[in-house]
């Protein structure tokens, strides 16, 4: 949906107004317009019933790079923060973009797994409080015993607060010390039901992680930096719900993997709606392997990683014949 630049700048105003809490005079300042005109344009959101989220975020969407990621990759719907966003840094805007994509996302009934990370912690902090009802929300993997705010578990609960959900934990551990132990907990009947449940999700949030001495696979204590090495030698590339993925999408041969409680990825993928957030342009690998594994139908990020994707899809793309 394209907007004319009058409408654009009404859209913009009630964004920052009412989604970032910004004061009218801030707003001015960043939109460099004058207060009287931020006012005007507030009110003339209110009269046009524009100044809820769902409307907003097709700001995002609209711009022509986002339709090329769409074609590119069969993507259902992009949105991007880009350097003309309302912060020094765009990747800063994504936590907020993605809250509200995924607000728009949820509906009545729906059945929502979530993974875990700080980014999906931070879109859970930055979520508006919503009252959708008969809505569960499905914890994607087994825990982490840290004190981090972004486990599984912390992610899940918040997120269901927000909508006000149930909430639906795993009691297990995200890695088990053995393969056997893993493999006898995963056949237990109460985490057996909620692993074949996952793809009866009508909806997921998650990111890919990286792999680095900063990643939470390794600050949480799920992976150690010797065992990270070593699976980088392998071809270890990105992470997906707390798995370890190589740079074609797929699940990395390996013992850590076999040591896992979480969502199958066959059963991830038959989730009709799953809606992949990356903030750091320093996920530029781990993001290609979400899209070569076909992880997502929905997608939040940024411009720039979005102009580095299509580059690289594009000199790699086979000449026709």
């Amino acid at each position: 949906m394209a907007y004319r630049p009058a409408e654009q700048i009404i859209h913009k105003a009630a964004w920052l107004y009412y989604t970032h809490g910004l004061r009218q005079d801030e707003v001015a300042r960043r939109l460099n317009i004058s207060r009287a005109s931020v006012a005007l344009y507030l009110r003339k959101a209110r009269e046009a019933g524009i100044v809820n989220i769902s409307t907003s975020t097709h700001l995002f969407s609209g711009e022509r790079l986002a339709r090329q990621m769409e074609d590119a990759f069969g993507l259902e719907t992009v949105w991007l923060v880009g350097e003309d966003s309302f912060s020094p840094s765009p990747a800063s805007e994504i936590p907020t973009l993605a809250a509200n994509v995924f607000l728009e996302m949820v509906e009545n009934g729906n059945q929502v797994c979530v993974a875990w990370g700080r980014t999906v912690y931070d879109i859970a902090d930055a979520m508006s409080y919503a009252d959708r009802e008969g809505v569960t929300v499905v914890e994607m993997c087994g825990n982490l015993g840290s004190p981090y705010a972004y486990r599984p578990d912390q992610c899940t609960m918040e997120i269901a607060r927000r909508l006000n959900a149930k909430g639906l934990n795993f009691y297990a551990p995200l890695v088990l010390r053995t393969e056997e132990l893993a493999r006898a907990l995963r056949e237990e009947p109460v985490i057996r039901e909620q692993l074949d449940g996952i793809g009866a999700c009508d909806l997921a949030l998650f990111t890919v992680g990286a792999l680095d001495t900063d990643s939470h696979v390794i600050k949480c204590g799920a992976l150690s930096v010797a065992e990270l090495e070593r699976l980088k030698a392998m071809g270890a590339t990105g992470v997906i719900a707390g798995q370890i993925i190589t740079a074609d999408g797929t699940l990395l041969d390996c013992d850590y993997n076999r040591r896992m409680i979480s969502a199958d990825f066959d059963a991830i993928r038959t989730i009709p709606k799953r809606l992949m957030v990356v903030q750091e342009d320093e996920k530029f690998e781990p993001l290609q392997a979400a899209i070569a594994g076909r992880f997502f139908t929905h997608l939040v990020t940024t411009s720039s990683m979005a102009t580095k994707l299509l580059k690289h899809h594009t000199a790699h793309e086979p000449t026709p014949a």
